[in-house]
């Protein structure tokens, strides 16, 4: 038996029951996990699921980046359920909140979407939606894409993903680096349910549940930071629905566009 197969039962019993009808697939190989379930949701299908792959051939990250995956070496997963939050804003910050508690004190949130170790880049966060026919007003299946580094990757399989143009990706982390010997499987049993506790608590209360515990893993609060754009300020922390607020010499500025790309400067 492989090492995510060996905690796939250990994770139904323990999300089934705030879940009915939730399931755990493990698969050796795929494209993506994410586009795996984004497929399934556009052909009506809108069953809770967690997939799980030894591999991907295709991961996808924010903007279009790659993610390299290896097995043994990383943990790549999706979740996709059916949700209807008051207000979808912040999903993304509550999803690395409930990551980051799960894996490590040291573990920090590099908005929007980034999971930092030591000042490197220890995971990423990938959500999307579909709409799943079914008429309710606001529901809608979403899909939450995980790549977690469990060895740090070589740094030549970092630098295959690069896009060219683009500002060079800081050197990463890998989660053995404080828990010695740790598996994938191990990993995912740590955060899988937890994290769909989080979304569902997301569902009903919102990201002002989240508000708090993110200001305390917050990695660029008080930092000087450049955007995408080259606007340069301090950041100062989120707002209510999850903005990045900038201090610039123009003014404050909330930064919700997921075209924005944020690195200390």
């Amino acid at each position: 038996m492989s090492d995510l197969l060996a905690h796939v039962e250990g994770i139904w019993q323990a999300v089934v029951p705030q879940l009915p009808g939730f399931t755990v697939e493990v698969l050796p190989e795929i494209d993506s996990t994410n586009t795996e379930l984004m497929r399934r949701a556009r052909h009506g299908l809108t069953e809770p699921v967690l997939l799980v792959a030894e591999q991907q051939t295709a991961g996808r990250g924010r903007l279009g980046k790659g993610w390299h995956s290896k097995a043994g070496q990383s943990l790549t997963f999706s979740i996709a359920l059916p949700l209807a939050p008051a207000d979808w804003s912040g999903l993304s910050l509550a999803v690395g909140v409930s990551l980051a508690e799960s894996l490590h004190p040291d573990v920090r949130l590099k908005w929007p979407n980034d999971l930092w170790l030591q000042q490197r880049k220890l995971g990423g966060i990938l959500v999307e939606t579909a709409s799943n026919g079914d008429g309710q007003q606001g529901r809608r299946v979403v899909v939450i894409g995980v790549g977690l580094n469990i060895a740090r990757p070589e740094a030549d399989a970092v630098a295959a993903l690069a896009v060219p143009g683009a500002v060079a990706a800081m050197a990463p982390a890998g989660l053995a680096e404080v828990h010695m010997g740790i598996t994938a499987g191990e990993t995912l049993a740590r955060v899988a349910p937890a994290l769909l506790r989080d979304v569902l608590g997301f569902e009903t209360h919102g990201f002002a549940a989240f508000a708090s515990r993110f200001a305390q893993r917050d990695a660029l609060r008080g930092l000087a930071v450049r955007l995408s754009d080259g606007t340069e300020g301090t950041a100062s922390g989120v707002d209510a629905q999850g903005a990045l607020q900038l201090r610039t010499p123009q003014g404050q500025r909330a930064v919700t566009s997921a075209e924005v790309s944020v690195r200390p400067c």
